[in-house]
C-alpha cells in the first residue's frame, strides 16, 4: 500500500461515521447500507486527487458522499415501503426499550420521510456543522440553509407528534 492509499484509508477511518450516517439516511435494509457504504468509498477514491483544500475535507466528503446516496437512490426502482420494513429497520436502535432510544428511533423513522435535500440538512445540522458548510455541500446559500433548518425543525415536530 503506497503513501497516497493509507492517508485516504486513514481519512475513511476517521470519517466513518459520517458515511455511515449517510448510508442509515438513504437506506432501508443493512444490505443496502453496506452496498451504499462501499459506493461512497469508491467516489471519494475516485474524487480525492481533487480535493483542493477549498474547504474543510469533511465538508467536501459530505458533498461526494450526498450526492452519491442521491444519485443511487434516484436510480434505484423499489417497492413500495411498508410500515413492517420502517420497524424492523428500527429496531436495531433500540436497547433496553428506553425512552430516549425510542425518541432517537422515531427520529430517524420521519427524518426518513424527508425528501432527500432536507434530509442532508437535517443530517448535517444534527452533526452540528456550520450553515456556512451545510451551504458549501449543497451550493445554497447560508441564509437560505438557515431559513431551510428553521421550516425543517417545524416540520420534523409535527411528523414526530403524528407518528410519535
Amino acid at each position: 500500500m503506497d503513501a497516497k492509499q493509507k492517508e485516504f484509508s486513514q481519512l475513511i477511518k476517521n470519517n466513518q461515521g459520517l458515511i455511515i450516517k449517510i448510508t442509515r439516511m438513504y437506506t432501508h435494509s443493512p444490505e443496502d447500507e453496506q452496498d451504499l457504504f462501499q459506493e461512497i468509498v469508491l467516489q471519494l477514491w475516485r474524487s480525492y486527487d481533487s480535493f483542493k483544500g477549498d474547504s474543510k475535507i469533511s465538508t467536501s466528503m459530505y458533498r461526494v458522499a450526498l450526492n452519491t446516496a442521491i444519485t443511487l437512490f434516484r436510480k434505484k426502482t423499489r417497492s413500495p415501503q411498508t410500515d413492517e420494513l420502517l420497524d424492523y429497520h428500527y429496531k436495531y436502535f433500540l436497547e433496553d426499550d428506553n425512552e430516549k432510544q425510542l425518541q432517537i428511533s422515531l427520529l430517524y423513522k420521519v427524518i426518513k420521510m424527508l425528501p432527500n435535500i432536507e434530509r442532508a440538512i437535517v443530517m448535517m445540522y444534527l452533526d452540528n456543522l456550520a450553515y456556512k458548510e451545510i451551504a458549501e455541500t449543497l451550493g445554497i446559500t447560508e441564509v437560505n440553509a438557515r431559513v431551510k433548518m428553521n421550516r425543517l425543525k417545524k416540520t420534523l415536530k409535527e411528523l414526530m407528534i403524528e407518528h410519535g
